[in-house]
């Protein structure tokens, strides 16, 4: 503490200039993690140090605010100690409000959700800050429905914006709700709207549970929305937001009577409720129950030990396979032909042939009838079977229905997840016999869920990135893959070409380039896996090339989702295109990309696709280095 004799006035604005010079050259976290706590501490419980803070903040320059404002945000343990420590800063300061309103929510976000919760609870606790408050709100959820902010800036900005929105609404007061309660139900309806149309899972749940969050304050005592999604930690986090519990210094002390009465009172509260929990158990009279039981002891249970669950028999032959699907109305043989179909069709590959496009007609329009465990994953197998059994008529008949009419959105995304599970079927060996498999096991794609087919994909090329890299090292030999020919080689254009060609032209109920982006986000990861696939094969050359010309139409797409894929692309024609292909067929769509890419990395919102295109630029410098290495 610092003492001014005979009662003088005092003048602390060169501590302020010197506050603010040391926080702005880099000495801020060293300063203030040793000023803050002790200020902390003082103005606890006496009033003329909150003054003197208050003043030591205020008499900051604007051109320094910025750099004490956020230390203090980040380093004050909590709202109500933030509160003590810079007083109504923000009401009395532009720059320390456009700092605190604007600058920390809305243009940055790599702040913790602790430091939210103290800049929030900070407006919350005054009168005069509360309006700060809901202009806050407001404005965060103008951002959050806003379809450009979705699509254009990041997934971890967007998981900040919400957290921001559900501490406000957690602080929110009940007059405060229905003063604004119109603009509440009309931001949410345009925010949920843009996170539903969003092709990553991530975003799409967020709107979800803002939303019903929002639906929640307003509707108090009506019906509120409820969303079906994922429950994991991110999720309970957000909804943890939502119940704040009090800052210590709204709670008025009491004096020491109070005190003395409140704690005496408390342990009879405890055993009054002790006492009401006994008799919520129905009691019975000891001689009722005795006579029940009784009365139970005459029935002799029937032995049901030998008894066997009768089984429907599932059909032996394709067709009859077909007629049980397509017209039978028994239900238990409709259930047992499908769990039996795709073993029945690996046995009998001739008999599958003949009937081969009509059943994969049948199963491309299979509905559930009875509640079947696993009934999508057993009617993609099967269609996965019937695929590869007849690969060149059943891709033909797959890849013309994915462009034609009267197709949901879901059953063109199961054409694609079959024909990339069955092009990774015919791609690896087979074993034969006895052979066994060797230890590393083939990758694994799996296309039904949107959100895996990508980090699938990115496993992918990673593993055949380090199968290219060459290390120096004595130890074990490995074992030899299996080795066998490729069935893909002689399919692959059947596969790929048909996707790519009619992505352009938009139909009555599909439109791949408008707002069907996210099917057309599933069909660029799909050209990439069969890229990718495709190595080694005859056609690969020409499919590189049409996948580059296919990658450059669609470059500046606004979907993040669909630019991973075209990123995804892109590695895949380098990695399974020859060398010497790419540089004699290919040279003048490799600089237009090499230009692309490096846009990509400076410049692109989303980190995975930053992310893919440094690993394409990568490798695109390995192939140089190859060229000058190798001249010849």
């Amino acid at each position: 503490a610092c003492f001014i004799p005979g009662g003088l006035d005092c003048s602390i604005s060169f501590v302020s200039h010197v506050l603010g010079k040391v926080c702005v050259h880099g000495r801020q976290k060293e300063l203030l993690s040793f000023l803050v706590p002790h200020l902390a501490d003082l103005t606890k419980s006496d009033w003329i140090w909150q003054r003197i803070c208050w003043q030591l903040v205020e008499g900051v320059p604007d051109r320094w605010m910025e750099a004490v404002v956020l230390g203090f945000v980040q380093r004050a343990p909590g709202a109500d100690v933030l509160s003590r420590l810079l007083g109504n800063l923000v009401v009395k300061n532009k720059k320390a409000q456009f700092v605190v309103t604007q600058k920390v929510l809305l243009l940055q976000y790599g702040h913790k959700t602790a430091v939210l919760q103290n800049l929030l609870g900070y407006l919350s606790l005054d009168s005069l800050r509360r309006a700060l408050l809901i202009k806050v709100l407001q404005e965060l959820l103008e951002t959050w429905g806003s379809s450009s902010a979705v699509k254009h800036s990041p997934p971890e900005q967007q998981l900040y914006i919400s957290k921001a929105i559900l501490i406000c609404l957690s602080h929110l007061k009940e007059p405060e709700i229905e003063s604004c309660k119109q603009e509440l139900l009309t931001s949410m309806m345009e925010g949920v709207k843009c996170h539903l149309d969003s092709s990553l899972p991530q975003i799409r749940r967020l709107g979800m549970i803002v939303a019903e969050s929002i639906s929640s304050k307003i509707n108090t005592d009506g019906p509120v929305l409820k969303f079906q999604y994922e429950e994991d930690d991110e999720a309970r986090e957000l909804k943890s937001l939502l119940v704040q519990t009090p800052p210590c210094c709204v709670l008025p002390s009491l004096p020491d009577d109070d005190r003395n009465e409140k704690t005496v009172a408390a342990p009879p509260l405890v055993l009054e409720s002790n006492e009401k929990s006994h008799p919520a158990a129905p009691v019975m009279p000891d001689e009722e129950s005795d006579a029940e039981l009784d009365s139970d002891d005459d029935l002799i249970p029937y032995d049901m030990s030998e008894d066997k669950e009768l089984k429907t028999k599932a059909p032996v032959y394709i067709r009859e396979c077909i007629e049980v699907l397509t017209s039978s109305e028994d239900v238990d043989k409709w259930e047992a032909t499908v769990k039996a179909l795709e073993s029945l069709i690996q046995k009998n590959p001739a008999a599958t042939r003949e009937v081969s496009v009509e059943l994969a007609k049948i199963l491309l329009h299979l509905e559930e009838k009875t509640c079947i465990e696993g009934f999508v994953e057993l009617r993609q197998r099967a269609q996965v079977a019937v695929l590869t059994t007849d690969p060149i008529p059943v891709a033909k008949y797959l890849t013309s229905q994915f462009y034609s009419l009267n197709y949901s959105l879901r059953q063109r995304m199961d054409i694609l997840d079959v024909l990339v599970l069955a092009a990774q079927e015919l791609s690896y060996p087979k074993s034969h016999g006895k052979t066994k498999h060797s230890g590393a096991q083939k990758p694994c794609i799996q296309l039904l869920h949107g959100s895996d087919s990508s980090k699938d994909w990115r496993r992918i090329v990673d593993e055949r990135i380090k199968s290219k890299t060459r290390r120096f090292a004595s130890g074990q030999s490995q074992v030899e893959p299996v080795s066998g020919p490729n069935e893909f080689n002689s399919v692959a254009g059947h596969f790929f070409f048909p996707l790519i060609q009619h992505f352009d032209r938009p139909l009555t109920t599909f439109d791949l380039l408008g707002e069907d982006h996210l099917v057309l986000g599933r069909l660029v990861h799909t050209l990439a896996v069969l890229m990718y696939l495709a190595v080694n094969t005859v056609v690969v050359t020409p499919m590189g090339k049409a996948l580059l010309e296919f990658v450059w139409a669609l470059r500046f797409h606004t979907d993040s989702y669909v630019r991973q894929g075209l990123l995804s692309c892109v590695s895949s024609v380098l990695l399974s295109v020859p060398t010497e292909r790419l540089l004699e067929e290919m040279t003048e769509e490799l600089l237009e990309a090499q230009s692309w890419l490096g846009d990509v990395v400076e410049k692109d919102p989303d980190g995975d696709c930053r992310r893919l295109a440094l690993q394409n630029l990568l490798l695109m410098e390995n192939l140089k280095k190859k060229l000058t290495a190798d001249p010849s």
